[in-house]
């Protein structure tokens, strides 16, 4: 997600239909892909307190990021900590946590728009990763279930995650990407899967990674999408994955990614849906 992206540069593209929506699975079952040995560590079912309810997520679990431009994406929304003007954007309703992007009446910090990047308190070091997702429609949402490590401090050195990304101005084209300091755009590089999903818009889908000490491979509906393979020569700027990671979860408007330099007003307030976030990790 942190990136500047001029053009997308892909060295595995697949486009495949997706049919149907897949089904939710109670937390105590296997990921939805068959990888033997792996248990529940974590998750978040995004359960309100009663039904009907409505609630904010899980702050033992989440905390919001502030601030606007996307740290050099271009983004032309403002991330706020929870509410916007008297409004929630980050909402539990009916057991599905609810991202809202929406205009704002008065900008702030220049930025006409806000909505939600929120943050995982605790970090894994490997596991299987997956989430529950329904995306927005409309030019200029950029919706992503993604990743970066605890300890943080130059990107694309220390490398990046991206379990789904989605560019509103391509409807149901999904990205999976990893980024490091050997692959990655700014040198036409990088390594992505782009996979055409079907009703990623309309229904829910499931969006998976396993990560390994040796390769990270991603999923959609349980289905193998992508690998990104350890080169096994101890070197940071080709494999910085052996270090705790982070979940992130936002939308994003406008910005570099699929070049979205602008926003259909028309679809404002757009709303990505997240059913579950849930971790896995072997025996």
């Amino acid at each position: 997600m942190k990136k500047i992206i001029i053009g997308i540069v892909t060295s595995c593209m697949i486009f495949t239909a997706c049919s149907g929506t897949a089904p939710k699975k109670s937390p105590e079952t296997e990921p939805s892909v068959l990888l033997p040995g792996y248990q529940l560590v974590w998750g978040d079912e995004f359960d309100s307190a009663a039904p009907g309810t409505v609630t904010m997520p899980d702050v033992s679990k989440w905390w919001y990021e502030k601030g606007g431009g996307g740290w050099g994406n271009n983004e032309l929304q403002y991330y706020v900590p929870g509410i916007a003007e008297g409004d929630t954007l980050a909402y539990i309703s009916d057991g599905v946590f609810h991202i809202k992007a929406k205009k704002l009446e008065e900008p702030v910090e220049g930025h006409k728009y806000a909505s939600i990047r929120i943050n995982s308190t605790q970090s894994w070091l490997y596991g299987y990763f997956e989430a529950r997702l329904k995306l927005p429609e409309g030019y200029g949402t950029w919706p992503a279930f993604w990743m970066l490590p605890e300890d943080f401090k130059n990107w694309p050195l220390d490398g990046e995650i991206d379990i789904m990304e989605h560019a509103g101005n391509a409807p149901g084209t999904v990205h999976i990407t990893v980024h490091t300091q050997a692959n990655n755009h700014s040198k036409n590089t990088q390594i992505s899967s782009v996979t055409h999903v079907d009703g990623a818009q309309n229904d829910f889908h499931v969006y998976g990674l396993e990560w390994t000490p040796g390769f990270i491979k991603g999923y959609i509906d349980g289905e193998h999408k992508y690998i990104f393979n350890n080169d096994g020569n101890g070197n940071q700027e080709t494999w910085p994955f052996d270090k705790p990671f982070y979940i992130k979860l936002n939308m994003a408007l406008g910005g570099f990614f699929s070049d979205q330099h602008t926003v259909d007003e028309t679809i404002l307030p757009a709303v990505y849906e997240i059913d579950y976030v849930r971790v896995y990790q072997k025996k």
